[in-house]
C-alpha cells in the first residue's frame, strides 16, 4: 500500500488555482501522483476506480487551461470524474464517497461550485453544456462549456440529438470524446497528435474560415478545395460524421499526453462555433490490474493494490439478478422463440451466461433505453418472446416507448425490472423508487414483485407466459434465501397469498416489504398478505380482508404516492369498504446514497421501522384502533 501513498505535490494542490500555478512540465508529476492517490483510496474505500484512471491526464488539462469554476465542465455519468473530486477541494473527504453522509458516487450541483451539472444517467452532457453555451450567449458571457462524454454515453440517442441540434446553432461549445473502448480509430501516434495541435491552431482556422468566404465566390474551386481537405483528413481522422453535423472535428489525440492536450485544449478555447475533441485513453490506465479487466475494475469493493486480483467472493445464496440470468438461459433452451435484450447492461444484468449460450438471440443495445424498448415490441410484432432485462431506473429512459408501443399495442414484452427500490451506495440517481407508479397506470400492464427467490422464479415463468406486456420487479442483492423449485407453476394473474392469520390488523406486503413484515406480524397478531400482484390486484383477497379487520397496513419499496398503497386505496375507496387504511413506502423525497441496509432503515422500511410506523399509526388512530399495539 506504501508504493501508493507519497503525494508531495499533489498535496499542495486543494483546488484549480492551485493546479494553474505550477508550471507545465510539473503537471506529469501531479498526475502520477492523482492516480496513485485515487488507487490508494478507492482500495481503501470502494467505488468507481477504472474510469477515473483512463480520465487522469484529461481532468488535469481541462482544469489547468480553462478558469474552473466560471468555465463548465460537464461530466457524463460521473464515473470518470472522482479524479476532477479530487483536484477541487474534495481531496480529504473521497474516502467517504458512496458512503451514507459522504461524497455522491456522481457529479451534483449540491455538493461543489465545481460541478457544473449533476448526473446519474449517460449521454446528457452534450445537452446540458449546449444549453449552458445558449444560456451564455444571450447573457454575453464568454464562458467555455465543455461537455465531456464516454464511447458508451455517445451511443445513447439523446447525445446524437444534442449533436444534431449544436450543429444548426453554432453555438460557442466543446464536447470532448473520451474513447475508451470503441475501435473508431487506429492506435494513436505523433502525427495524428501533430495535426491534431495544427488543426486547431489560429492559423489553420484563420485561413480555413478566410478561404471559405474567397471560394465560396468559386463554386468549382471551392467543391474541390472542400473534397481535397475532406479527402486528407478523411484518411487519418474518423471525423466526417461530426463534420457533417457543423462540428470542427479534431482528434483523435492521445488522452494520456498532456503537451498535446494542453496546447489542442488551448487553441480550441479561442475558436468560435461548435468544437468536437476525440481523445483515445485507456481505462484503468497505469494500474496493471485494472488495464487488463476493466470491467472487473470499474467498480470494487476494497481490495489490496499490491496483489494482481480483487479478492475472490466468496459462494453464496443466489442474488436476484442471478436467479434471473439461469432462468433465462433455461427458459431459452426450452423456447427458441425467446429472446434476449439490454442497454448496455449485460453484467448488471445477469446476461452474461446467456450470451455465451445464446450469442445469436443476445441483443446489447448500446445506452439506448428507447430503442430497446421500441425494438422489443417490433420482435413481439413477429412472434418471438422478447426479454427486455433493464434497471428500474432505465426503464425510465424508455417510458414513451413503454406507453405506445408496448402497452397500447398489447403486446407480449417481458420486463425483467433490475435494482428496484433502493439501490444504495449509487444513490438517488438509481434508485428504482417509482416503477409500480409508472407502470400501473397503463392499460395492459401485468406487473409482479416477488418476495423470495423461488417465487421470482415463478413471476418470471409467468409473465413469459402472458400474452401482453408484463414485468417482473425485484430488489439488488440477494432475498430471504428459499430455494427454487425449477418445476413450480406460474403463478395464477392476480392471485395474492395469505402468509400469517390473525387479527384487527392486516398487512398487505408487496415484493421485498414481505420479509420484514413476517417478522413484525406475530408483535400485532397481524393478517400478513403477499400480495404478488400490484396490477391486477387481487380485489376478491382485499374485499375479505377489508370486511374482517379493522385496520389495514400497505408495504412496498416503492414511492407512497401513487404506488402499489395508492392502488388498494382506489379500490377500497371505490368500493366503498369502511376500513381504515395507511400506506408505508418511500417518501416524497429524494433519498442519499448509502448502503441498501441503511437506506431501509431510514426510510423505515426494516422490521424495527416498519414496527415502529404501526405502532406511531395506531396510537394517532385511538378511535379505531383501541388495544391494537404491539407487547
Amino acid at each position: 500500500m506504501a508504493l501508493y501513498d507519497n503525494h508531495p505535490l499533489l498535496d499542495l494542490v486543494n483546488s484549480p488555482d492551485d493546479l494553474r500555478q505550477l508550471d507545465e512540465d510539473k503537471l506529469e508529476q501531479l498526475s502520477n501522483e492523482l492516480r496513485s492517490f485515487l488507487i490508494s483510496s478507492v482500495s481503501k474505500s470502494g467505488g468507481h476506480l477504472a474510469a477515473g484512471l483512463g480520465t487522469v491526464e484529461l481532468t488535469v488539462a481541462l482544469h489547468y487551461v480553462f478558469n474552473t469554476p466560471h468555465d463548465n465542465l460537464v461530466w457524463d455519468v460521473g464515473h470518470q470524474a472522482y479524479p476532477h473530486k479530487i483536484l477541487t477541494g474534495r481531496k480529504d473527504e473521497i474516502s467517504s464517497i458512496r458512503k451514507q453522509g459522504g461524497l455522491s458516487p456522481f457529479v451534483k450541483r449540491e455538493e461543489s461550485e465545481f460541478d457544473a451539472f449533476g448526473v446519474g444517467h449517460s449521454s446528457t452532457s452534450i445537452s446540458a453544456a449546449l444549453g449552458m453555451a445558449i444560456a451564455a450567449a444571450k447573457n454575453n458571457d464568454k464562458k467555455c462549456n465543455i461537455a465531456i462524454i464516454g464511447d458508451g454515453g455517445l451511443t445513447g440517442g439523446m447525445a446524437f440529438e444534442a449533436l444534431n441540434h449544436a450543429g444548426a446553432l453554432d453555438a460557442n461549445f466543446l464536447v470532448i470524446l473520451n474513447d475508451n473502448d470503441m475501435s473508431i480509430s487506429p492506435n494513436v501516434g505523433a502525427m495524428k497528435n501533430y495535426l491534431a495541435k495544427i488543426l486547431s491552431g489560429k492559423v489553420y482556422s484563420t485561413v480555413k474560415e478566410g478561404s471559405k468566404k474567397v471560394m465560396s465566390k468559386m463554386p468549382s474551386m471551392w467543391e474541390l478545395a472542400r473534397r481535397t481537405e475532406e479527402h486528407i483528413k478523411g484518411m487519418v481522422i474518423p471525423g466526417t460524421l461530426f463534420e457533417e453535423l457543423g462540428f470542427n472535428y479534431i482528434g483523435p489525440i492521445d488522452g494520456h499526453d498532456l503537451p498535446t492536450l494542453i496546447t489542442t485544449l488551448s487553441n480550441l478555447k479561442h475558436l468560435q462555433g461548435p468544437q468536437f475533441l476525440h481523445i483515445v485513453t485507456q481505462k484503468g490506465k497505469g494500474f496493471s490490474p485494472a488495464e487488463a479487466d476493466p470491467v472487473g475494475y470499474h467498480g470494487v469493493t476494497t481490495f489490496d493494490p499490491s496483489k494482481d486480483n480483487l479478492p475472490k467472493k466468496k459462494p453464496s445464496a443466489p442474488t436476484y439478478t442471478e436467479i434471473f440470468g439461469q432462468w433465462l438461459c433455461d427458459a431459452a433452451d426450452a423456447n427458441e422463440k425467446i429472446v434476449g435484450i439490454t442497454p448496455a447492461m449485460r453484467e448488471g444484468s445477469g446476461m452474461v451466461e446467456f450470451e455465451q449460450q445464446h450469442p445469436d438471440r443476445y441483443f446489447d443495445v448500446g445506452i439506448a433505453e428507447q430503442h430497446a424498448v421500441t425494438l422489443a415490441a417490433g420482435m413481439a410484432c413477429e412472434g418471438l418472446k422478447p426479454i427486455v432485462a433493464i434497471y428500474s431506473t432505465f426503464l425510465q429512459r424508455g417510458y414513451d416507448q413503454l406507453i405506445h408501443d408496448v402497452a397500447l399495442q398489447n403486446l407480449p414484452v417481458l420486463f425483467a425490472i433490475d435494482r428496484a427500490g433502493l439501490v444504495g451506495p449509487d444513490g438517488p440517481t438509481h434508485a428504482g423508487s417509482y416503477d409500480f407508479s409508472y407502470l400501473r397506470c397503463l392499460p395492459n400492464m401485468v406487473i409482479m414483485a416477488p418476495a423470495d427467490e423461488n417465487e421470482c422464479h415463478q413471476m418470471l415463468t409467468t409473465g413469459i407466459n402472458f400474452n401482453g406486456p408484463s414485468a417482473v420487479r425485484y430488489p439488488r442483492g440477494k432475498g430471504p434465501g428459499v430455494s427454487i423449485d425449477n418445476n413450480a407453476p406460474p403463478i395464477e394473474i392476480g392471485r395474492a397469498k395469505k402468509v400469517r392469520d390473525g387479527q384487527s390488523i392486516a398487512l398487505l406486503a408487496f415484493g421485498s416489504t414481505v420479509s420484514p413484515a413476517l417478522q413484525v406480524a406475530d408483535k400485532f397478531n397481524a393478517t400478513l398478505i403477499n400480495m404478488r400482484f400490484v396490477k391486477p390486484l387481487d380485489e376478491a383477497m382485499i374485499i375479505n380482508i377489508a370486511t374482517s379487520h379493522k385496520i389495514i397496513f400497505t408495504l412496498e419499496e416503492n414511492v407512497i404516492k401513487g404506488g402499489a398503497g395508492s392502488a388498494v386505496n382506489e379500490f377500497i375507496n371505490q368500493e366503498g369498504l369502511d376500513v381504515r387504511v395507511f400506506n408505508l413506502g418511500l417518501p416524497d423525497n429524494n433519498i442519499e446514497h448509502g448502503s441498501r441496509e441503511e437506506l431501509l432503515t431510514t426510510v423505515g422500511l426494516d422490521a424495527k421501522g416498519i414496527e415502529k410506523s404501526i405502532n406511531h399509526y395506531l396510537k394517532t388512530d385511538n378511535s379505531h384502533c383501541t388495544n391494537l399495539h404491539a407487547s
